[in-house]
């Protein structure tokens, strides 16, 4: 799979075996935290860092699974010109209906009786902008996910414009309630990529994506998918000072406890307690504060998972997801509560 998704100009990178998240860094890397531009590892030709490891280099891929052939395959949507519509099919309370769509209020005369995922959000929004919904679209590659869900892939123009990925910011920015948009900036799992959960398994015959259909890409500028500027550089993370603790500062560890707390106190009800916002704030916070040299990624991971767990014990693989992509996010942004020039 990953030979043939570098034949169709999509850059690929290894996601950890069994699961639908990135392999993970060296020690090296875990134990020094920098930016991926940084990384020693990436023009050795290993994969640390996610999605900015992707590649197309023949032998780079022949060496990365022809050693571990039970590592999964992601894409790097943005250098591969794709926008995947990330339908979600968890049960979780349905919010006001004025909240199922960004920017769009729902008229009390719509009918919602038996809304309940992100199939029937994008279905409504089809249907309020004339159209068939994408999940019927038998002309792009469609993907059924281990959990029910399903993901879209779609292919913009060369030379046109990107669009950023949702997943990792806020929800405001989604699709719709639970329908995200995997793009620059992030990675889609394959086709025929096995996790623990199940295979990632092909919908109908189209076995390649359509061009992005312009209603969507009206839909996407509307909701904040806008196109992007070039990455700015940020400064290196400064050296870690002798006497800073080997895992956190206690002021970088100040600022991400009130958030870690907010996400364990959604513990007290089984949903309606914006539980994924919430865990999407403190990851995205962790990464600022990793990218700055303040927190350390495994004692990130660590805080992160150990609320998330103690919150919802029985979505640790949709938690681990939320808390890599928030990281990668919130990375762009070094958070430095020092406060020093």
């Amino acid at each position: 799979m990953a030979r043939w998704c570098a034949a169709n100009g999509w850059p690929v990178h290894p996601l950890a075996a069994g699961r639908k998240t990135p392999a993970g860094n060296c020690p090296a890397c875990r134990e020094d935290p920098h930016r991926p531009t940084d990384c020693p590892c990436l023009p050795a030709g290993r994969w640390c860092h996610g999605f900015h490891a992707a590649t197309t280099d023949p032998e780079r891929l022949a060496a990365w699974w022809g050693v571990n052939p039970s590592l999964g395959v992601g894409v790097s949507c943005g250098p591969a010109g794709l926008v995947v519509l990330d339908i979600d099919a968890h049960t979780a309370e349905v919010p006001h209906r004025n909240r199922l769509l960004p920017g769009i209020p729902i008229h009390e005369s719509v009918n919602l009786t038996g809304l309940a995922s992100g199939y029937d959000t994008l279905a409504l929004l089809a249907a309020l902008r004339g159209r068939p919904s994408p999940a019927d679209d038998e002309d792009t590659l469609r993907v059924r996910t281990p959990s029910g869900g399903l993901h879209i892939w779609y292919r913009t123009e060369p030379g046109g414009p990107r669009y950023r990925s949702s997943v990792g910011s806020s929800p405001k920015v989604a699709l719709a309630w639970q329908v995200d948009v995997r793009a620059t900036g992030g990675y889609i799992v394959t086709p025929a990529t096995r996790t623990r959960a199940g295979t990632y398994t092909p919908v109908g015959a189209a076995r390649l994506p359509a061009p992005l259909p312009d209603w969507l890409a009206a839909e996407l500028l509307r909701t904040g998918h806008t196109p992007g500027p070039d990455p700015v550089r940020v400064p290196a993370p400064r050296p870690a000072r002798a006497t800073r603790p080997a895992q956190g500062t206690p002021r970088a560890l100040r600022v991400l406890e009130p958030l870690l707390a907010e996400v364990r106190a959604c513990a007290a009800a089984a949903e309606g307690t914006a539980f994924t916002e919430k865990l999407n704030r403190a990851a995205y916070t962790a990464g600022g504060l990793v990218a700055a040299g303040r927190l350390t990624e495994p004692r990130a991971q660590d805080l992160l998972t150990e609320a998330a767990d103690a919150a919802r014990p029985n979505r640790h693989r949709h938690s681990l997801t939320i808390i890599a992509s928030a990281l990668s996010a919130g990375a762009a942004r070094p958070l430095d509560p020092e406060g020093r020039p």
